[in-house]
């Protein structure tokens, strides 16, 4: 899988897949933006088909949590691979945003 992704599986629940780097996160961010308006109090992201994320991917969850927040809305990563979770912990920000690991 060499593209990435994003799809809504249900209200409030999404899955992100493939390669998450600089070259899909802009994609991602414009085919992201309508979860934002989704009725549903709270987000929760799947990350489990994720096959490889750079820091741009770390940007990318940075942005959807600060978008979450002015709409008032919770937001949480599940299953997240473990290299991305390790970007956000040397970058500091692995206690900012809500990460659950794989």
């Amino acid at each position: 899988m060499s593209e990435a992704s994003f799809e809504s599986v249900n209200d409030g629940c999404y899955r992100l897949s493939g390669r998450v780097t600089f070259a899909s996160v802009p994609a991602l961010w414009c085919e992201s933006k309508a979860m934002f308006s989704s009725p549903a109090d709270s987000l929760k992201v799947d990350l489990k088909g994720v096959v490889h994320a750079d820091s741009a991917g770390l940007a990318l969850l940075i942005e959807w949590l600060r978008s979450a927040r002015q709409v008032e809305k919770s937001i949480s990563f599940e299953y997240v691979p473990e290299q991305l979770y390790s970007i956000a912990q040397v970058s500091k920000l692995g206690s900012i945003l809500p990460l659950r690991r794989a």
